[in-house]
């Protein structure tokens, strides 16, 4: 049996790299050892979701057309009953990177194939990212390169790639972006069928010569006619794109960070893990895989519990999968697909290009009263498997009588492991013993005590320890 640090460092490496992992699972994967575990989920061999078996009872998920509901459904799915953690996390990770939403671009469908290049080639190498990221429809429609044209730039997508996707404000010039987006005329969308009476047909990208700048640009330096894939190819040669992507892969899952547009003023908070990050990164030829590596078996991911604060769809993905609720095709699933929404992070609709506040930005009054029910609600509902997986630990733990103190205790590493402040414990442990002895004798006790963990684990859920990551 793994001792009580393998087992808090492996949920705490699971919480990160995924969306957390019930007991068992934890107990499992500290018997394999945590380095195994890491290359595990770098290097995953298990099969992707079923996505048939999802369309079969959800078809509205498989094209979902204008509304973002039945596309946020099904990226739910897919994390909820992932086999490949890492990389549906990953995607979550790019997602907020290149932050692409439905309200503008009204065709969910094409949200969902960015999200599919994100699991497909998000581990892989960024510079490929980047130019596979640059001829994707749902991006090219979002920033407005459709409107590029040779005769008249536009320079949203030239702007974002430069401010938002590689190099971070303060790290290039407007005469940059103008000539950036020039580069990229002509990179466009090709016109699709009309949807009736077949339904709805694909974005595809279309590259049109005639409306290209073939003239010569000068980029960062550098001058040449350069086309779209030139100007990619120069922007990951600097300095700064490599210290970008390391500060947010440490961002999201590391340590929270100020907001994006703060880095060109605050330093990172530790400036030499994201110097260690940056230099694998470059040494791998931007390769993401080495990065991941290197993080995970880190000290200073390590010792990085209680230093983010875990976003909405942390929260959502993360308690479904304890508790065992909503596992596979659910009539409940579209309106599920909603809730990280009211948390703050609507998936596939984030409030802008620059993505979501993250860290103690996601609390607010509204967002932390939801939060605390979404998780009470369900860890207290003794007839979900999860749940009764964690009774059955706590009522074995003790055999058929124990203290109060015992059931914190119990709860507390169960839902966790969680460290809990010394008040805070306190205060869990009056309202135990306040309901008097526990007690697994009889059917009727283990129904009563049964209820009373249930509560113990709600008001966990409540607290300011259990909301960090």
């Amino acid at each position: 049996m793994p001792n009580k640090e393998d087992i808090a460092l492996m949920s705490h490496l699971m919480r990160r790299a995924g969306f957390g992992a019930t007991r068992d699972e934890v107990e499992r994967l500290a018997e394999q050892g945590y380095e195994e575990t890491v290359e595990q989920l770098i290097n995953p061999t298990a099969p992707p979701v079923d996505e048939f078996l999802l369309w079969r009872y959800h078809p509205i998920t498989e094209v979902p057309g204008g509304a973002a509901d039945p596309g946020q459904a099904n990226w739910l799915y897919q994390m909820v009953n992932t086999e490949r953690p890492l990389e549906e996390k990953l995607a979550l990770f790019w997602h907020h990177v290149f932050a692409t939403g439905n309200a503008k671009v009204d065709n969910c469908n094409h949200l969902l194939e960015q999200i599919q290049i994100f699991r497909d080639i998000g581990m892989g190498n960024y510079r490929n990212l980047l130019v596979e990221i640059a001829k994707n429809p749902a991006m090219i429609f979002w920033l407005d390169n459709n409107e590029n044209h040779r005769n008249a730039p536009n320079e949203n997508w030239g702007r974002e790639l430069l401010e938002l996707f590689s190099l971070g404000v303060g790290n290039y010039t407007e005469k940059d972006v103008f000539e950036c987006s020039r580069a990229f005329t002509g990179w466009t969308i090709g016109a699709k069928m009309p949807r009736f009476p077949y339904g709805r047909f694909p974005w595809t990208f279309e590259y049109r010569p005639e409306d290209h700048d073939f003239t010569e640009k000068t980029f960062l330096g550098h001058t040449g006619n350069f086309n779209g894939e030139d100007i990619i190819d120069i922007v990951v040669q600097q300095p700064a794109c490599s210290k970008f992507i390391a500060r947010h892969l440490y961002n999201f899952f590391v340590a929270d960070e100020p907001q994006v547009p703060a880095w060109n003023i605050e330093e990172p908070r530790d400036p030499e893990a994201v110097e260690t990050l940056r230099e694998t990164f470059v040494s791998s030829g931007l390769e993401i895989k080495p990065v991941l590596r290197t993080m995970f078996n880190s000290d200073f991911f390590k010792e990085s519990t209680y230093q983010k604060v875990k976003s909405p769809v942390e929260v959502v993905v993360g308690t479904l999968g304890l508790t065992g609720d909503l596992a596979g095709p659910d009539p409940r699933l579209e309106g599920m697909g909603k809730e990280p929404g009211y948390m703050g992070q609507a998936i596939l609709d984030p409030p802008s290009v620059e993505g979501w506040h993250t860290g103690k930005e996601w609390i607010n009054s509204g967002s932390l009263v939801k939060r605390v029910n979404f998780v009470a609600d369900r860890v207290s509902n003794t007839e979900l498997p999860g749940v009764k997986s964690i009774i059955k630990r706590v009522a074995e733990s003790n055999g058929s009588a124990m203290t109060a103190e015992a059931l914190v205790d119990q709860c507390l590493d169960l839902m966790g492991p969680i460290e809990m402040g010394e008040h805070t414990r306190r205060e869990l442990l009056s309202h135990a013993e306040s309901e008097g002895s526990i007690s697994w004798a009889t059917e009727e006790d283990y129904a009563r005590s049964s209820r009373r963990v249930g509560d113990m684990l709600a008001l966990i859920a409540a607290t300011r320890e259990y909301q960090f990551g």
